[in-house]
């Protein structure tokens, strides 16, 4: 669709969920090697996270490793346990108003602060009464990238 007013560019996190995120650690961290950049807990958004990447860059993809806050709330990020799925987006606004005008179903929360400081929104992934577009069963997150992350990708683009 060329009438757009936004540019995906790339993927910016893979969320997976346990009930106990140490098991995660030991996986990730211990066998794999990743290394934890930050955690966050969010009471609201039900979640203990560890912040994770292989490479200390701006561009490498994170992984977020998570636990439920109290696993008898929702919602629970351990179900499923491959959670989300983050894209850098680099216009978050014009994304969210122009997904939103085609019938997308965002999850409750609209734009906001995301757990590594960026601005971020949830594509929902199922279709409501109102909004008939979804994630077609992923939950998506769109988060905005910082101008040095949109001027990279732009130069790449432009060869």
């Amino acid at each position: 669709m060329k009438d757009r007013p936004f540019k995906i560019l790339g993927v910016q996190q893979v969320a997976i969920g346990s009930k106990d995120k140490s098991k995660l650690n030991n996986l990730w961290v211990g066998l794999l090697g990743i290394s934890v950049n930050e955690s966050h807990t969010s009471k609201d958004e039900n979640v203990v996270e560890d912040i994770c990447s292989f490479a200390d860059d701006k561009l490498a993809v994170q992984i977020d490793l998570m636990e439920p806050f109290d696993v008898s709330r929702g919602p629970r990020v351990d179900n499923p346990a491959l959670n989300h799925i983050g894209l850098w987006v680099d216009d978050i606004e014009s994304a969210f108003n122009w997904l939103s005008s085609k019938g997308m179903n965002f999850a409750p929360g609209g734009i906001r602060e995301g757990a590594s400081g960026h601005r971020v929104c949830f594509l929902h992934p199922k279709p409501s009464q109102t909004h008939p577009l979804s994630g077609e069963g992923v939950l998506i997150e769109l988060v905005e990238a910082p101008k040095e992350i949109v001027r990279y990708f732009k130069l790449q683009s432009e060869g």
